[in-house]
């Protein structure tokens, strides 16, 4: 039976999104075994002189997907896409896609301390943004450039990443080891501007349909009470 070639072209499209997300499951694996969140850290950030907004700076594989989980958080009034951990200022996403600047593809989140805490960005991080057992990688993403990270701007956000990795690992929360890197912020780059919201944009895109929509489902199903449209 002849086949119009729009017709055929869909059929490629279902076909190339089922090897792909094959693949994804076969090179991925489950590293905890349930689908419920982390438990919360046990230490957490003070809340000191009424500060109105605090920042934290996270990098999990493409910033598309982790933006976007940020950006339905209450109590987040900014999520932005971008670049930290090299030594090149001002760089662009092509000389960070080489892997040679030393950067990493991250997010600065800006939030109101007195709705949600870093403690519970940094459960949400290792809950439903990333895999933190993903070593310089995340799904199909490979390079330093996707590598997990917390860059921390302070001793007390310091003191709290490092703490809550520990007790993780402690607790055998994942089957695999936790490689994050919790390293000092040295500088924040914001991205070019159409990856910016890139999900919110491109809902339908076969790489964001597979690999970052579940986590905005997982959030919702996670952290119903911190969730927002």
């Amino acid at each position: 039976m002849k086949r119009s070639l729009p017709s055929f072209l869909a059929v490629l499209a279902v076909i190339s999104i089922a090897l792909v997300l094959f693949a994804a499951k076969l090179t991925n694996g489950a590293s905890r075994s349930t689908d419920g969140p982390v438990i919360a850290p046990s230490l957490d950030a003070q809340v000191t002189g009424g500060a109105a907004e605090d920042t934290a700076v996270f990098a999990g594989g493409c910033f598309w997907g982790v933006e976007a989980v940020y950006d339905h958080v209450k109590g987040v009034k900014r999520a932005i896409s971008g670049y930290a951990g090299g030594d090149v200022a001002n760089p662009s996403y092509e000389q960070v896609s080489t892997g040679d600047t030393g950067h990493a593809e991250s997010v600065e989140v800006i939030y109101d301390p007195s709705q949600v805490t870093y403690g519970k960005l940094l459960q949400i991080f290792f809950s439903v943004a990333h895999d933190p057992t993903q070593l310089n990688r995340q799904g199909p993403d490979r390079g330093t450039q996707y590598r997990s990270a917390i860059f921390y701007r302070n001793a007390q956000q310091q003191q709290v990443a490092e703490s809550y990795v520990k007790q993780l690992a402690t607790a055998k929360t994942f089957s695999r080891p936790i490689v994050t890197q919790v390293a000092t912020l040295r500088g924040f780059y914001p991205a070019e501007e159409y990856h910016q919201h890139y999900l919110a944009q491109h809902p339908d895109q076969p790489y964001i349909v597979i690999n970052d929509q579940p986590k905005i489902v997982a959030l919702k199903k996670q952290f119903a009470d911190v969730y927002q449209e």
